[in-house]
């Protein structure tokens, strides 16, 4: 990948601190039962970029509540669904969110920059699968090499 992706797709990459997760967290909770939807999109924003798996679902659980409910804010609802997905290792879900948001904005240069994160990531997952069952199917072959042979005499 070259670095002129790298301004636009930082969010797949960073993480916040511990501290400024509390933050966010403090307010929506201060906010309950019905928190701002400025407050839940900064939360589940924060939890999105969370290196914590079980973090990162809450947050897209919180992103599809807003998504579903404010039409004003389903843009970047789209593209932060696609960056809880891919932070999970959910590919192709990440992909379906950023076609989406692509098919609305063709020139959006951060669901461009994020889209070839996914294809780069399927790619090299898929050389590494294609490597491993590779691996496995030789392993197989000489396991049964040797059989025959031990039967043969």
């Amino acid at each position: 990948m070259s670095d002129r992706y790298l301004p636009y797709a930082a969010d797949a990459e960073q993480s916040l601190s511990p501290d400024e997760l509390q933050v966010l967290q403090r307010q929506f909770e201060r906010e309950l039962p019905r928190p701002r939807v400025q407050t839940k999109f900064n939360y589940a924003w924060g939890l999105i970029k969370s290196t914590s798996k079980r973090e990162q679902r809450l947050g897209v659980n919180l992103m599809h509540e807003i998504y579903n409910e404010h039409e004003e804010r389903k843009r970047e609802c789209l593209y932060y669904l696609g960056i809880g997905y891919y932070k999970m290792g959910e590919y192709a879900n990440a992909r379906v969110y950023i076609e989406q948001l692509l098919s609305l904005e063709p020139g959006n240069a951060q669901a461009r920059s994020l889209r070839e994160l996914i294809d780069e990531k399927v790619s090299r997952d898929g050389m590494i699968g294609l490597a491993v069952s590779g691996g496995a199917l030789a392993l197989v072959g000489v396991i049964a090499a040797a059989l025959l042979k031990k039967r043969s005499k």
